[in-house]
């Protein structure tokens, strides 16, 4: 499903509709759900039931700018900031760690507090490592499949991501980027000998990273048993459980869920998942996976029959963060994963990751234009990605 625009030099630029229709319909979901999700809380604790809805109407907004930024750069143009935007995260991602410049909240220090709005690094540094992946692993694309060439040095980069996340600490942001690193090495033709051993010996180093913090530990006793911990460490897990499962098959309706009445905790944010099964039921729930189903349908048909390996890349790598994301907050909600903090995308309250995730899209809408009339997909095959007729 194309779309057809009038550019300023009258050359049509072709746009799937249908990824644009999708990434609008979740932000407005997402709307009308933080408002349901917030309004109450919003109006005892600040006097304002319209306070979190209002910031979120504005990072959509910015969201939309960002978006058509995005679609008017194009994806080619990103490999020339692949480095700029690298070092602009890494600066970031100390800053945040300075007192004074980041603030904390709920024991983590992950934002940069601005006159009206707040920055939280860790989400722009989702798109600049895949930015910086897709170029570096396109141009290194004959000698991907060396240890010392194509697998160490993004690796060791990838450690000093994930170590000034841990700083803040962002357990869920430093998961993903591990997981982008690994997927994007897979998809080049790195080693699978190299991925599987770096996993075993990263496994102590996650052992210990979990079980050195208590507050770790306690989310991962809660996915274990939420309802031996109903009242202290699996309060959460258990109260989101209880609200999809009282939503039945087609809700309580939009407004009238209860959980969020004080009983849920951050409702309209990590657990907005949880308030959507229950006001709107499974034919929600189902309208919201089969919406993030198309996303991911739309940008890997986009990557795979992009023109050059660095746009196949970006796109594999920009789909991977929604689908991570997606997965990672409706299966903690569901109590199928242990509390990683990650938000629903597109549709939890967030404007650091509304906003960059709406650029992403951009970026997707950018590179299916450029791979509208391809008609190829793409194999990995000895370290290559060789494009086939389809």
């Amino acid at each position: 499903m194309k779309a057809v625009v009038a550019a300023p030099s009258d050359a049509p630029v072709r746009f799937d509709a249908l990824l644009l229709c999708a990434v609008l319909s979740l932000v407005s979901l997402g709307l009308v759900m933080v408002y349901s999700a917030s309004a109450v809380m919003a109006q005892d604790k600040l006097g304002d039931s319209l306070y979190f809805l209002q910031r979120q109407l504005m990072a959509a907004g910015m969201g939309v700018v960002a978006m058509a930024v995005g679609m008017r750069v194009g994806w080619r143009r990103l490999a020339r900031l692949a480095y700029p935007l690298l070092l602009v995260t890494l600066v970031l991602l100390v800053l945040v760690l300075i007192p004074g410049i980041g603030t904390t909240a709920g024991g983590a220090r992950r934002w940069i507090r601005f006159p009206g709005f707040g920055l939280q690094p860790a989400e722009v540094a989702k798109v600049a490592w895949v930015v910086y992946l897709s170029y570096s692993l396109a141009k290194k694309r004959e000698k991907v499949a060396t240890f010392s060439v194509g697998f160490l040095p993004h690796l060791l980069l990838c450690g000093l991501l994930v170590g000034l996340c841990m700083l803040q600490p962002d357990f869920g942001s430093s998961v993903l980027l591990v997981f982008l690193l690994f997927a994007l090495l897979f998809a080049a033709g790195t080693r699978l000998s190299y991925l599987v051993g770096s996993v075993l010996l990263a496994l102590p180093l996650a052992y210990a990273a979990i079980a050195s913090s208590p507050y770790r530990m306690k989310r991962v006793l809660a996915f274990l048993d939420p309802w031996a911990h109903r009242h202290d460490i699996g309060y959460q897990v258990a109260e989101s459980l209880m609200s999809i499962g009282s939503g039945g098959l087609t809700g309580l309706g939009l407004g009238d869920g209860r959980q969020k009445l004080f009983f849920l905790p951050e409702a309209h944010t990590d657990f907005i998942f949880a308030i959507i099964g229950e006001e709107l039921g499974l034919m929600g729930v189902v309208l919201l996976v089969s919406l993030y189903a198309i996303i991911i349908w739309r940008g890997i048909r986009a990557s795979l029959a992009a023109p050059e390996v660095f746009g196949t890349y970006l796109g594999l790598g920009l789909t991977c963060i929604i689908a991570f994301q997606a997965t990672v907050n409706m299966c903690v909600a569901m109590g199928l994963l242990p509390t990683k903090g990650l938000t629903l995308p597109f549709v939890s309250y967030g404007g650091t990751s509304l906003v960059v995730l709406m650029g992403a899209a951009g970026v997707l809408l950018s590179l299916s234009a450029s791979a509208e009339g391809a008609g190829h997909r793409t194999l990995r095959s000895g370290g290559d990605m060789r494009e086939v007729a389809a």
